[in-house]
């Protein structure tokens, strides 16, 4: 298969570089918290007319923008401008990434790789131009002008700034599914859906899951200094007082990976004196490691997709045992049949990079369904989770419920019913 042969010439290399802003490895400031090779080469149609001289040379086409070739099903032109699908008409997608980014290309390449196997799967009708554009907003603009020209929806960019670029110019003319959320308190263009990954909505619905099992319950806030876990710690403190519970937030100290060991002890002082009912925690799986190492592990403790030590054969986390995590599909529920329906990246043992990928897989069901289905909301069973675009007074709105699962150690991940 077409996904399968990328990503063995190294399309997904091993995660070097982290992306959502809860992983251990360092981060692409320009990728935000949400969220890591050849470019598509064109398919042969399979004839078997052997023509009597050779067919003349197709134009080349620029390296910046290799198109997949269209199944088409419908003969004629698709206007996404309408307020219906035409009779006819290949869908055009542009998917706009910056792939030469010394910073952003491994991101770039495992969403690209996650969007072919989106098209490979359900690309009937679709045809899919990859876009590269640079690194900075003015080159991303200018490659999303030459974009909206040419094709019926765009999806990208990916970097937080690009996407803010985008956002903030008169340059959106054509439906535009962003991989990255904007961070801006201000209305979005009409015609711009955000489809990103954050962990400040997996902590507001690791908030809900928590006051779902403890309706009265005290909640312990932990996080260190990095801005991630800030934004993460605030959103769940933030959501935990709406709901009408109390909350206390700790600081942790921690410097390269390490907890301050007088911090953890002073805590454990203060819990014996004074004992949420429950824990939340802003933290990766390492520093968490850490932290129930020396608190001890009956505390009920709620976590992000960052505090996901994976499935590694051999790796033995007993210290992360009943943790309840709120990550996605393709991270901790393996026979999810959305999930099955995918090949797995080869080579890829970062779970960032999987991540990423799975975006790359959804976001081209949702663009697909944007432009089979225009001007209608519907609802996805995804890879990153349930997804629910709304359309309301001409605006878009995109909600993603992810998966809550209890890390078992020796196990892997034991699935929470009705979550």
């Amino acid at each position: 298969m077409l996904v399968k042969s990328l990503m063995k010439k190294g399309l997904l290399a091993a995660g070097a570089v982290g992306i959502l802003a809860g992983c251990t490895t360092p981060m692409p400031p320009d990728l935000g918290c949400g969220v890591p090779g050849g470019l598509c080469a064109p398919v042969q149609p399979n004839t078997s007319a052997v023509p009597s001289e050779p067919p003349p040379a197709p134009p080349e086409t620029p390296p910046s923008e290799m198109r997949t070739s269209p199944v088409e099903l419908y003969p004629g032109t698709n206007n996404p401008q309408s307020g219906a699908r035409p009779a006819a008409g290949t869908a055009r997608i542009a998917l706009l990434l910056p792939l030469g980014s010394p910073g952003l290309g491994q991101a770039a390449e495992a969403v690209r790789a996650g969007f072919l196997a989106g098209q490979e799967r359900d690309g009937a009708g679709i045809e899919v131009t990859v876009v590269a554009s640079g690194e900075s907003p003015e080159s991303t603009l200018q490659a999303y002008a030459r974009a909206a020209e040419q094709n019926d929806i765009i999806v990208g960019p990916l970097a937080r700034s690009s996407v803010a670029a985008i956002i903030g110019s008169n340059a959106v003319t054509r439906p535009t599914l962003v991989l990255n959320h904007p961070q801006t308190e201000g209305p979005l263009p009409p015609q711009v859906l955000v489809l990103g990954l954050s962990l400040e909505e997996e902590a507001r619905q690791a908030a809900d899951w928590a006051a779902q099992e403890h309706p009265a319950g005290r909640a312990l806030v932990l996080s260190g200094k990095a801005a991630w876990q800030q934004r993460a710690a605030g959103a769940f403190a933030a959501r935990w007082t709406r709901l009408g519970h109390n909350n206390a937030r700790v600081e942790l100290p921690i410097n390269d990976g390490y907890v301050d060991a007088n911090a953890l002890s002073e805590l454990r002082s203060r819990l014996a004196v004074d004992r949420p009912e429950l824990v939340f925690a802003a933290l990766d799986a390492g520093t968490l490691r850490q932290v129930r190492s020396s608190l001890g592990t009956s505390l009920p403790t709620y976590a992000l997709s960052a505090a996901n030590p994976g499935r590694s054969p051999g790796l033995a986390v007993p210290e992360l045992d009943g943790v309840r995590l709120v990550d996605l599909p393709w991270t901790i529920q393996p026979d999810n049949a959305q999930v099955m329906l995918y090949p797995r990246p080869v080579d890829s043992d970062s779970l960032d990079m999987q991540r990423l990928y799975a975006l790359g897989i959804d976001a081209f069901q949702v663009a697909r369904t944007l432009v089979q289905q225009p001007g209608t909301g519907f609802e996805l069973d995804g890879v990153t989770g349930r997804l629910s675009v709304r359309r309301n007074n001409g605006a878009w709105s995109l909600r993603r419920i992810e998966a809550s699962a209890v890390y078992r150690d020796g196990i892997g991940y034991e699935a929470v019913a009705g979550k």
